[in-house]
């Protein structure tokens, strides 16, 4: 059983358009933010977007800035990543994230999904 399960990737053109969804198995209330990262070919994990559950303040890597959106939908228990303009530069799998800040008594955390294959190519 997967708390967090991505979908939506797959194949596009350079130019191309992509929307990723992240269901949630509990209330992402749970959570302080929501995160997505990638992982590319002979690279390090990268932040790529994260939205606060509460609020819906979204921040973005730099290199992703104009053409990603990432957005929350708390009823459905859901996280999106909306990726427009796509570069080749931008092949990579993509994680789904839920953040937790903890508390005094408790330490700060973060679960993964298992990732979903984007691939910019013509």
């Amino acid at each position: 059983q997967e708390l967090l399960v991505e979908s939506g990737g797959g194949l596009v053109q350079p130019g191309g358009s992509l929307r990723l969804s992240c269901a949630v198995s509990r209330s992402i209330l749970n959570f302080n933010t929501m995160d997505w990262y990638r992982q590319a070919p002979g690279k390090e994990h990268e932040f790529v977007a994260a939205v606060k559950v509460t609020g819906g303040n979204t921040y973005y890597t730099d290199s992703v800035k104009g053409r990603f959106t990432i957005s929350r939908d708390n009823a459905r228990k859901a996280v999106y990543l909306q990726m427009n303009s796509l570069k080749p530069e931008d092949t990579a799998v993509y994680y789904c994230a839920a953040g937790s800040q903890g508390s005094i008594t408790s330490a700060p955390y973060m679960l993964w999904g298992q990732g979903t294959q984007v691939t910019v190519s013509l």
